[in-house]
């Protein structure tokens, strides 16, 4: 009997059958043009929430330039949120303020809106990768991407790209370690164990949370 599946709104389970409605299947939960969720990424929040996409990334809208893309098996703790590039205000001119958020009329177009966007400067999408652990409260700046295996220190404010399996902390957030030796890293990301069958997953979860990656990488040609 399989127990993971990430079609479930919320995935986790007491042992009486009580569900935990403040962990949610971001995937399940989210419906947005800018957002994409890989299966069995999670959101941990203390209350739940009518719309998890506009808390998590609340400047990302329709007509945004860039997109939220996370991976699979990412873990999200309570207050984390993603500022994307549609938060951005100009800066090439003497003034920041943004006049123009506030002249639009019911005769403002589409075009009119991007324009205001490209005006402030994409920085282009924000990544996270597989298997990311976000603490609490952390924020990620415009333009980030978060490689796979990474941890991202509570409280942090990450303005910078994150290296695969690397710990960051801080505000700005900077490395505190790597998580395993070079050698090790490179193997983990080719095994990409989040892209096995569940049933092989579930199976030897054990391994995936063990630290024998020789076994890791014999389950993962063997499969």
């Amino acid at each position: 009997m399989y127990l993971l599946d990430s079609t479930k709104k919320y995935p986790m389970r007491m042992p009486d059958g009580t569900e935990i409605k403040q962990v949610v299947h971001l995937k399940e939960v989210i419906n947005h043009p800018r957002i994409s969720v890989g299966e069995f990424s999670y959101y941990h929040n203390f209350d739940v929430l009518e719309d998890y996409a506009s808390f998590l990334a609340p400047y990302l809208f329709a007509l945004s330039l860039d997109r939220l893309i996370i991976g699979k098996f990412v873990q999200i703790a309570h207050g984390v949120r993603f500022i994307t590039s549609s938060a951005n205000h100009a800066m090439s001119g003497f003034s920041t303020y943004p006049f123009a958020n506030f002249r639009m009329t019911s005769q403002t177009t589409s075009e009119e809106i991007v324009a205001m966007f490209e005006a402030s400067k994409n920085r282009g999408d924000m990544v996270i990768g597989n298997d990311v652990w976000i603490g609490l409260d952390a924020t990620i700046m415009p333009g980030v991407t978060i490689g796979d295996g990474a941890i991202i220190g509570a409280k942090s404010v990450v303005t910078h790209d994150v290296e695969p399996y690397t710990v960051v902390a801080g505000n700005p957030a900077r490395m505190v370690k790597k998580r395993f030796d070079d050698e090790t890293i490179k193997r983990l990301l080719k095994i990409q164990w989040w892209n096995w069958p569940i049933q092989t997953i579930e199976d030897y979860r054990d391994v995936i949370t063990g630290n024998d990656i020789d076994a890791l990488e014999r389950l993962g040609e063997n499969r």
